[in-house]
């Protein structure tokens, strides 16, 4: 190592809990981006990357939930099944499901592990192409399996954007303005949902029946966002100093050694706890709506523009949780904001699904309340980046974030077969219960000033 780096690298002895070898020193302090206090003050520098950013998000929630909404229907298809009453619908739909938030956490950890090694803008094209593509080619699958591989990969793809993309945000906007940043990043997925939504319930106007897979094609559009990134979007001044400090940049393994490990294990569980509560939620609780509207003599077109409804009313209301988390982050702190959040989305579920309420009840109360509370994960974007030194920014926020995909994605198919057939309010209440445990477990997060610069 140079001789002027090993003064930079000095961070890494605090953190490491041992010497610090000149192939693993890994970072420069931090350069703070100037504080801006008004918009007018942010720098095209900075508004690109928020745009950027914003629009990745804004996409993801495209992609995430175009599956969800048409799930049933396209599963029944693919099988050959009469109704959603077949067992193997809902086996199938689980599985399918859980490979998607496999492929989450997978990507998260990989797409990050590339964030910190090629670079944030360069990693986010790669995550933005390959969740495009792959959604696509969702509507061209013949089996269910060949479904599932497809959103496998995509989900490679939307796992990597968002630890990618919160990292290149948290590096080149203020730190004041960091919980307002979380709450409108969020929001840029919550119009996406709102947008699949949308869509969803226009194209099932207009389709033939048994047209539900062409909503897919949807998601080819995302892919010309790619060559903007790379013409218009930089790399963070951070990354590349921290970089040009050291020989070799730090393994994945570092996660796991010194003061960083004791941060890599309580934000990995609180996340998988509460992901697994959220994506519980989300999946079956699409499918519990779809089963009321079935038993009240909908047609599956009308029921899907009806669930589709709903889950509109469920994220239009989640923008202003986004807020009121990152309003609580800043009087409270993240610790505290994420704790009381968790608790009211764990009490929401359990209340809406504790006995059997009609579609009306839950639409319009109770998912609107959940979705208030699930401004929760609003709070993880910027919180979790700067747990992490420099180099292992994206890799630390990838991989203890969207490693809970993978407790969410065993939590699908566990309570997917637990569930008597057409039933799905045990997994919901599981969902409920979960939350409250990622509620309690959030107390021993570590608190914002702990973090490395």
């Amino acid at each position: 190592m140079q001789t002027g780096s090993i003064g930079r690298a000095a961070i890494w002895l605090e953190h490491s809990g041992g010497p610090c070898i000149h192939s693993v020193c890994l970072m420069t302090p931090s350069a703070a981006p100037p504080e801006a206090t008004r918009l007018s003050e942010i720098t095209p520098l900075q508004w690109k990357s928020g745009i950027a950013a914003w629009l990745g998000w804004l996409f993801d929630g495209l992609e995430l939930h175009l599956y969800t909404l048409v799930a049933t229907p396209l599963v029944i298809q693919l099988l050959g099944a009469v109704s959603s009453a077949d067992p193997a619908v809902k086996e199938k739909s689980a599985y399918i499901q859980a490979s998607f938030l496999i492929g989450w956490a997978v990507g998260g950890a990989f797409f990050g592990r590339l964030g910190d090694l090629l670079g944030r803008s360069r990693a986010l094209s790669l995550t933005v192409l390959t969740y495009a593509v792959c959604t696509g080619l969702c509507a061209f699958a013949q089996t269910w399996w060949q479904l599932m591989l497809f959103r496998f990969v995509a989900a490679l793809g939307i796992g990597g954007e968002w630890a990618v993309g919160a990292s290149l945000l948290s590096e080149t906007w203020p730190q004041a303005w960091r919980p307002w940043i979380a709450a409108v990043l969020q929001t840029g997925v919550n119009l996406g949902v709102l947008s699949g939504a949308a869509i969803v319930y226009l194209l099932t106007l207009v389709l033939p029946p048994g047209g539900e897979r062409w909503v897919f094609l949807v998601g080819i559009v995302p892919a010309l966002l790619v060559f903007w990134i790379r013409r218009h979007v930089p790399e963070p001044e951070t990354w590349r100093r921290a970089g040009a400090a050291v020989e070799k940049k730090p393994g994945a393994g570092a996660l796991f050694r010194g003061r960083v490990a004791s941060i890599t294990v309580r934000t990995t569980l609180v996340c998988a706890f509460g992901l697994s509560a959220w994506w519980l939620f989300l999946f079956w609780q699409s499918q519990h709506l779809r089963r009321l509207l079935d038993e009240a003599g909908f047609d599956p077109a009308r029921a899907t523009r009806y669930v589709s409804v709903a889950f509109f009313a469920l994220n239009a209301v989640s923008m202003a949780g986004n807020f009121a988390g990152g309003w609580l982050a800043r009087r409270l702190g993240n610790r505290l904001a994420i704790l009381i959040m968790f608790a009211g989305l764990g009490g929401a579920i359990l209340g809406a699904f504790i006995v059997p309420r009609g579609f009306g009840e839950l639409a319009w109360f109770w998912f609107p309340l959940v979705g208030f509370f699930a401004g929760v994960f609003a709070l993880f974007t910027m919180y979790l980046p700067p747990l992490f030194p420099v180099l292992l920014r994206t890799t630390g926020a990838g991989f203890c974030y969207n490693i809970g995909r993978t407790a969410a994605a065993a939590a699908s198919v566990i309570f997917g077969w637990l569930a008597p057939v057409n039933d799905f309010r045990l997994a919901l209440l599981a969902a409920g219960g979960l939350a409250l445990v990622a509620a309690v477990a959030s107390w021993w997060l570590p608190p914002e000033e702990s973090v490395p610069s």
